[in-house]
């Protein structure tokens, strides 16, 4: 049984194997690029929404809404961070209804590099907000004890993002085809609707911890207390 996508190899290109997981993150990137060509491409104020572009609406909306909900600092830019991540996960799961897909988020190795990309976006969007010594001086608060802490803490909030991932969509899918072996006839669209299901939570998960790790580095200190004791 192979537990993750990286160790079935599509084909090769120079001698060097291409996986599923680099095929599968290639397609969702295609997938959800084409998608938004498409949909947008008679974006004008004269011209009514299709059915299409109101379901995009929808979706960006939403997530707007969710990210003014937890950051004390709402910024378009974390809109656009946070949901690349959010749509980019929740297709790459929900694909997996399709027969032959291996979710990319099955990865350990794409998993790995959505959270570096938090932990790279995190002191990017504090140091454009706060500057760069306000930034810094949140790693020594509330007094300079607490550095080596405050990195561990927030190291390990990249470890833990990654595995949480990783573990989910990962062990979803061997329990999946541990059970289609006992029970093929029975078990199918019952795994295929939790594994649905699963996917949806855990790219909201991923998504809503990103926002919040970036809204804690971007909160003026005095504006979270004063937030927290409200």
């Amino acid at each position: 049984m192979k537990l993750t996508p990286d160790d079935t190899i599509l084909f090769t290109i120079a001698g060097v194997g291409i996986n599923a997981t680099i095929v599968f993150t290639w397609a969702v990137m295609a997938l959800l690029t084409g998608a938004s060509i498409l949909v947008t491409r008679n974006l004008r104020p004269d011209v009514p929404p299709n059915r299409w572009r109101t379901v995009l609406e929808a979706i960006v909306l939403t997530i707007q809404g969710q990210i003014d909900e937890i950051s004390a600092r709402p910024d378009r830019r974390l809109l656009y961070f946070s949901g690349t991540l959010f749509l980019f996960i929740i297709v790459s799961n929900m694909l997996a209804i399709v027969p032959g897909w291996q979710a990319p988020t099955a990865s350990l190795s794409t998993t790995a590099g959505l959270a570096l990309a938090v932990l790279v976006a995190v002191p990017l969007f504090g140091i454009g907000s706060r500057g760069l010594g306000g930034y810094l001086r949140s790693y020594i608060e509330p007094n300079i004890i607490m550095l080596p802490f405050n990195i561990i803490g927030e190291v390990s909030r990249g470890i833990s993002l990654a595995i949480r991932l990783y573990g989910n969509v990962m062990s979803g899918a061997v329990i999946a085809a541990i059970l289609l072996g006992v029970a093929p006839f029975f078990f199918p669209v019952v795994m295929d609707m939790l594994g649905l299901l699963t996917g949806v939570i855990q790219a909201y998960i991923f998504a809503i911890l990103a926002t919040v790790y970036i809204s804690s580095a971007t909160a003026d200190p005095e504006t979270l207390n004063a937030k927290e004791q409200t």
